[in-house]
C-alpha cells in the first residue's frame, strides 16, 4: 500500500487564465503565471510561468509565448498540456526515480460547456493525471474561505479571476443559480491599454498595463487611502519614440468603469433569480468576493453601494479557490459535486 501511495500522488490545481496554482501535501507549491514559451522550430518548451512571462511580448521570430487559457477555458490544447506537465515538474525539481501517477482535482468556471470541460480533462490526463476530478470555481472558493457549503443556508460568492467572473448562490452542497461573464482581470488590462492609447496617445503592452492595474487600479474615482501616482513607459503613437507619462488612480477608475458596470449587472441578475428564502440569507450574510479582481481598490465599497448589501473580501482572495480545491481533494468522497 505504501508503494501504491508513493506511485500515486495527489494535487489540487487552480488552472486560471492569469495564474496557475498547485497544492501538494497541503502546501501551495506552485504559483506561476499561466504562460508557456515555445521554440517554434522544434516545438520544445523553453520556459513556463514567471520565466515565460519575462519573455512575453519580447520574443523573436523563432520563439513564441502562449497563454493557453482564454476567458477561463483552454484555447490551445497542446500548449495547455505542455504547461500543466511543466508546472507539475516544478513540484519536485529533482528528478524522482519513479514518475508518479497523479490524482488531480482541477477547478473550472461554472458556465463551462461539456466540450470545454473535456478539453481540461484531456489536457490533465495527457499531462499524467490518472484520476481527474473537476470542481466549479465558486464552490471551491466558498470552501476555501471557510463556508460550510453543505448547510441549508444561501451564500453568494463572486469570484473575479483573470478570464471570467463567476457569481453563484450556493446551498446544500450545490449551485442553486449562477451567472458567469467573460469580464474579469484580462478585460481590465485591455481597458487600461485602450485608455492609454486614447487619452495619452501612448501604446503600452500587457505587462505594463498589468503593473498599472496592480499599482493604481481602482473601482472608485475617490479613495480614502489613494495610491501614489504611477509612471508608465510606452511608445508615443505620434512620433514612434518611447516616452513616459504619469497616471493616477482616478484615471484608471474611469478606464475600468464600463467593465465593472458589467460585473454589477451580472450580480444584480443573479440576485433577481435567487429563491426568496436564499435571498433572505444573503441579505443577512452579504456577498463574498474572491479571486484576484477582489484586490481592486474600492471594489467592495462600489458593489456594496450598488446592491445595498454588505460585501466581504476574502483573506488572501488570490488563493481562496486553490485552498478550497485542496480541501475538496482531501475529502473527495464527502463532496458529491466533484465531477469524476
Amino acid at each position: 500500500m505504501a508503494l501504491f501511495n508513493f506511485l500515486t500522488q495527489e494535487i489540487a490545481i487552480d488552472l486560471g487564465t492569469a495564474n496557475t496554482l498547485i497544492i501538494h501535501n497541503d502546501k501551495v507549491v506552485v504559483d506561476e503565471p499561466s504562460i508557456v514559451a515555445i521554440n517554434k522550430l522544434t516545438g520544445k518548451v523553453i520556459a513556463v510561468g514567471k520565466r515565460a512571462m519575462m519573455m512575453h511580448e519580447k520574443t523573436h521570430e523563432d520563439l513564441k509565448t502562449i497563454r493557453p487559457l482564454r476567458d477561463g477555458v483552454i484555447a490551445d490544447f497542446n500548449a495547455a498540456e505542455s504547461m500543466i506537465r511543466e508546472m507539475i515538474k516544478l513540484i519536485n525539481p529533482k528528478r524522482p526515480l519513479f514518475t508518479p501517477s497523479w490524482k488531480m482535482v482541477i477547478c473550472i468556471p461554472s458556465a463551462i460547456t461539456e466540450v470545454e470541460k473535456r478539453a481540461v480533462r484531456d489536457s490533465a490526463e495527457q499531462a499524467g493525471g490518472k484520476e481527474v476530478y473537476l470542481i466549479h470555481e465558486p464552490m471551491a472558493a466558498a470552501i476555501g474561505i471557510g463556508i460550510d457549503v453543505e448547510e441549508p443556508v444561501g451564500n453568494m460568492i463572486i469570484d473575479i479571476g483573470g478570464g471570467t467572473t463567476d457569481i453563484a448562490i450556493i446551498a446544500l452542497a450545490g449551485i442553486v443559480c449562477d451567472q458567469s461573464i467573460r469580464v474579469a482581470g484580462d478585460e481590465f488590462t485591455a481597458d487600461i491599454i485602450e485608455y492609454m492609447r486614447k487619452a495619452h496617445n501612448i501604446l503600452i503592452g500587457e505587462r505594463t498595463a498589468e503593473s498599472v492595474k496592480i499599482n493604481v487600479g481602482s473601482a472608485l474615482t475617490e479613495l480614502d487611502n489613494p495610491p501614489d501616482d504611477f509612471r508608465v513607459s510606452g511608445r508615443d503613437l505620434m512620433t514612434g519614440i518611447p516616452k513616459e507619462i504619469t497616471v493616477n488612480y482616478s484615471e484608471i477608475a474611469q478606464a475600468l468603469d464600463k467593465s465593472i458596470s458589467k460585473i454589477e449587472e451580472a450580480i444584480l441578475k443573479a440576485l433577481e433569480t435567487t429563491p426568496p428564502e436564499l435571498a433572505s440569507d444573503i441579505y443577512r450574510k452579504g456577498l463574498y468576493l474572491t479571486g484576484g479582481g477582489a484586490l481592486l481598490r474600492g471594489l467592495d465599497k462600489r458593489l456594496s453601494a450598488k446592491t445595498k448589501l454588505p460585501v466581504h473580501v476574502a483573506d488572501d482572495p488570490l488563493r481562496a479557490v486553490v485552498r478550497g480545491t485542496g480541501i475538496a481533494l482531501k475529502n473527495i468522497h464527502k463532496y458529491p459535486f466533484l465531477m469524476s
